[in-house]
């Protein structure tokens, strides 16, 4: 791998059209001079074609073997590549859950453009991507209502999705870039009530993070530190703008006053990690990120990203699983579930599972999990056999339930 990427370094430096495109440009120059020569002189003509003769030819000729360096580059690059990752036949489906649903995947595309803060590339992509596609097809994919409508096709072509995205991205390069959190805080100021209701602890977390930008005393135009200055700006805030978080986060405020005491030593007091954190700021703005989708009903990463990543992780699984079942002679009897687990990391898994205590299986929705009125979780199918249709014996417990009592719940 190491040679790899060294090669991938070198490509990056040396294997560019930049010097290609300067003797380009030389050439032009020279033309675009003889030109006006010509106009001004018409009866220079002859000569200043013939003392274009020589220059033009060799800037070609440079143009020529900077393009073959760069294709030389190129070529290595590509043999490395194949050596390292050779070619698999990827596992075939008859079975293509997706090959009907066009006008979603369009949709996920397009959504991830948005949210990528590429508004020019959705806009073209929208406007071909339903060039084709009959109204019929549309509103059988896309029957929402709420939020999700403002997800369908037609209304991802409006601008109010599209401002939205570029009041967060702007929020994200002013927190980032410009270490200002004013307009965020603005925008948590302004979405209190939603935040509120969500047990959001964005506001705070903003306001804190201020707190100690100021402590430490990064906004002196200066550039220099200052701590007491720094010290004094920190209080003031806190005064005017941070007293409301008193009642739920009282703890944490006297936290940040009591670090007062610690001043001038800092690096050695019990708030280092709180007023010396280099990933702090990266921190309140994946949380701003996500507090921000969540309110638009969307989740905090492109769920085509997610499926993308999980759909490489899962390949090589499906690849020898395609192997094992051909040398056995086996098939795929499930349509909607896969038969090997796959090793997705945690924050990849949305939806919890159930396997039934008593038949080891798991539950789906034709065998949904029923809770007893004991609090114990069976499978339905479990539960039918258990009860044949009258009272019976909880498996883990003294209790004696009816089947029409248990409760069906939902994962």
């Amino acid at each position: 791998m190491e040679a790899l990427l060294a090669e991938h370094e070198r490509l990056s430096k040396s294997g560019t059209l930049s010097k290609s495109l300067h003797d380009i440009q030389n050439t032009i120059d020279l033309l675009s001079k003889a030109r006006d020569s010509i106009a001004a002189n018409p009866d220079q003509t002859s000569m200043e074609l013939a003392k274009l003769q020589n220059p033009v030819k060799s800037s070609f000729e440079d143009v020529h073997k900077g393009l073959e360096e760069v294709r030389k580059y190129h070529n290595k690059y590509v043999r490395l590549l194949d050596k390292k990752f050779k070619d698999k036949t990827l596992p075939e489906m008859d079975y293509d859950a997706l090959s009907s649903q066009a006008a979603l995947i369009n949709r996920a595309i397009a959504m991830h453009l948005l949210r990528e803060g590429q508004f020019s590339v959705a806009s073209t992509f929208l406007s071909e991507a339903t060039r084709n596609q009959s109204p019929d097809a549309m509103t059988d994919d896309l029957t929402m209502s709420g939020t999700e409508h403002d997800l369908g096709i037609d209304s991802l072509k409006s601008e109010s999705l599209r401002k939205q995205f570029a009041n967060m991205y702007h929020i994200l390069h002013e927190m980032k870039v410009e270490r200002n959190l004013m307009p965020a805080i603005e925008w948590a100021r302004g979405k209190s009530a939603e935040l509120d209701r969500r047990g959001s602890n964005l506001q705070f977390e903003l306001g804190k993070l201020q707190f100690v930008w100021l402590f430490v005393g990064s906004h002196l135009p200066n550039g220099r530190p200052n701590i007491l200055e720094g010290r004094e700006r920190a209080l003031e805030y806190a005064r005017h703008e941070m007293s409301h978080f008193r009642p739920r986060y009282l703890k944490e405020l006297q936290q940040l006053c009591g670090a007062i005491a610690f001043c001038p030593n800092l690096q050695q007091s019990p708030y280092r990690r709180t007023f010396l954190n280099n990933d702090a700021w990266d921190d309140i703005a994946t949380v701003f990120t996500r507090e921000f989708c969540s309110l638009l009903g969307l989740s905090s990463d492109s769920p085509l990203y997610i499926a993308v990543t999980a759909g490489a992780i899962a390949l090589p699984h499906f690849s020898k699983l395609q192997v094992i079942m051909k040398d056995k002679r086996t098939e795929w009897t499930t349509e909607h579930e896969i038969p090997v687990e796959i090793p997705l990391p945690p924050s990849y898994r949305f939806h919890s599972i159930f396997v039934c205590p008593v038949s080891k299986e798991q539950a789906t929705d034709q065998n949904p999990p029923m809770m007893m009125p004991c609090g114990h979780v069976v499978a339905k199918e479990s539960l039918d056999k258990l009860s044949k249709n009258s009272r019976f014996k909880c498996p883990y417990c003294p209790n004696e339930s009816h089947p029409k009592e248990a409760t069906k719940l939902f994962m």
